[in-house]
């Protein structure tokens, strides 16, 4: 079979383009982070807006971030041949890390809320976010279920596979608008009384909104991943996995 492979696409290899992502991820942690603790004042537990602030830090850290590192685990050429197992456990482990971080950045905000007497859950950030995490808990509960519980029906992974990898990349643009809807917020509500107006562009706009690009373009560029044909995991049983892995196996 012939494969024509088209001059308008970049012919980038996976392992330094998952570097330069994986460095992009970092910088978008980074970011976050400095944004807080030189802008907002900083982390505590005490109720307070610091208290707030390891909300957006642990959202794009889990939500974006890691669930991005988790949805890449089986583009990694090493996933190819030999076990399945231990890189389920991986991808299983690194969902189940961002989920824990996630829910952690919920406490945060909820607390703040509740400690203030504001109220919650009445923003469409606030919506989009929580509907995002339910379909996340979901996706989670359902992959475990059908993939790594040694009971499950082939058939039953064969039916749902598709559907997993599709909500998978519908999570990620969620978690993505959700985090950007967020950041806007939060910069509606701080650049005011006493501060430099939001319309003006502050250092503190031009730093959260370039953050919030980045996360974007994280987003895109992990999706465009997901999509790229080459980067796709072959079928156990198909003639081109097979080829994989005799070619793996040297």
């Amino acid at each position: 079979r012939c494969h024509h492979r088209s001059p308008a696409m970049l012919d980038v290899p996976f392992l330094p383009f998952c570097a330069f992502l994986g460095a992009l991820g970092l910088l978008c942690v980074a970011m976050v982070g400095t944004w807080c603790q030189h802008w907002r004042g900083g982390f505590s537990l005490d109720g307070s807006s610091r208290t707030f602030n390891w909300h957006p830090v642990l959202m794009v850290t889990g939500l974006v971030v890691l669930y991005g590192a988790a949805a890449l685990v089986y583009r990694i050429p090493n996933t190819w041949s030999g076990p399945k197992l231990p890189w389920k456990v991986l991808h299983g482990s690194l969902a189940l890390g961002a989920f824990v971080l996630t829910v952690l950045g919920l406490v945060a905000v909820f607390c703040f809320h509740n400690s203030q007497g504001t109220p919650n859950m009445y923003s469409l950030h606030s919506w989009m976010g929580l509907a995002t995490v339910l379909l996340f808990s979901c996706q989670w509960a359902a992959g475990f279920g059908a993939f790594l519980l040694p009971w499950a029906p082939t058939w039953l992974r064969a039916l749902y596979k598709p559907i997993h990898v599709f909500f998978g990349s519908t999570i990620l643009m969620l978690s993505v608008a959700s985090c950007v809807s967020g950041i806007n917020e939060k910069l509606f509500f701080s650049l005011k009384n006493g501060t430099m107006a939001y319309k003006l562009l502050p250092a503190e706009a031009v730093f959260a909104n370039t953050l919030g690009l980045l996360i974007l373009i994280f987003g895109v560029l992990v999706v465009a991943a997901l999509a790229r044909p080459s980067w796709k995991r072959p079928d156990s049983d198909s003639p081109d996995s097979r080829q994989v892995q005799e070619a793996l196996g040297g």
